[in-house]
């Protein structure tokens, strides 16, 4: 006969719910009764979708060279053919956008302002890693239904900095990043030229090479290649840098045909003529 303090080394008896139940899964017990609780239903992310453009950057020497096209399309229509898409965050930081041109200027807008505001509270240069994170939180926000896929660059006291954030709130910190839907021909140009400690010109000319590679070989890509360097000194903006898409066709003003080139064959009118009769003076009425 056992022992009655002994203990049984039959399994336990499973929940009801347990067996073949997803909800187990989704209901840990509590710490105290053991009984399944509920969460809240998560939250549906928006699926990845592409988004137009190659914005690319590439650390240098005491600095950050970005670079993006200036093609705006809606659907099979180039809406702009040259847009800006490096956007103004911080003077010392700048930030290229690919996804829905809204959303783009407006996230960074909004970035750019908090961040005018702490430097007036603090008296302080803004630093990446802070433009970085406000950017990614609030994107994860709202779980990739803000479609801005960007690249930040700048440099602050820390010295250079370079990060991709996705429309989804994930981030990046590589040597050499692009986005977009042209950014896998970027990324070849990027992954067979490039090399540590690029100097200033070197790094110009392989950003505006995989810039052109997306403008080539990617439809959502097109236009114009845009530069912006960053360095501890300043900020140099080269708006247009290259033109490799120039028109081959432009008429020089539209054709003026002088009066009477065309013969008057029947003439209508449709309002007659109104005659004024102006009578005898009144005086005007006082009373």
């Amino acid at each position: 006969m056992p022992h009655p303090l002994a203990r049984s080394l039959s399994p336990p008896t499973p929940h009801p719910r347990a067996r073949g139940s997803r909800d187990a899964l989704d209901t840990p017990p509590t710490r105290r009764t053991g009984a399944p609780w509920r969460s809240s239903p998560p939250i549906r992310s928006r699926p990845a979708q592409p988004t137009p453009s190659p914005p690319t950057g590439l650390p240098v020497q005491d600095g950050v060279v970005l670079g993006a096209d200036t093609r705006s399309t809606s659907g099979s229509t180039v809406a702009d053919k040259n847009c800006e898409k490096i956007h103004y965050i911080a003077p010392n930081i700048y930030c290229c956008g690919a996804g829905t041109a809204a959303d783009t200027e407006n996230v960074t807008h909004m970035i750019a302002s908090n961040l005018e505001l702490h430097r007036f509270e603090t008296g302080r240069q803004s630093r990446v890693i802070t433009a970085h994170t406000l950017l990614r939180s609030h994107l994860f926000r709202y779980q990739g239904y803000i479609s801005a896929a960007l690249v930040l660059g700048g440099v602050d006291h820390t010295g250079p900095h370079l990060f991709t954030i996705y429309p989804h709130g994930s981030s990046d910190s590589l040597p050499f990043c692009t986005m977009g839907s042209g950014s896998l021909n970027a990324m070849a140009v990027f992954e067979a030229d490039y090399r540590e400690g690029m100097g200033k010109e070197e790094a110009m000319d392989l950003v505006a090479r995989s810039i052109k590679s997306g403008i080539f070989n990617d439809l959502g890509s097109g236009s114009n290649v845009d530069l912006c360097i960053i360095t501890a000194e300043g900020v140099e903006y080269l708006r247009n840098h290259e033109t490799p898409n120039p028109k081959t066709y432009s008429r020089a003003k539209p054709v003026v045909y002088p009066p009477g080139t065309a013969p008057v064959v029947k003439e209508r009118t449709w309002m007659s003529k109104v005659v004024v009769t102006e009578g005898a003076p009144e005086d005007m009425e006082t009373d």
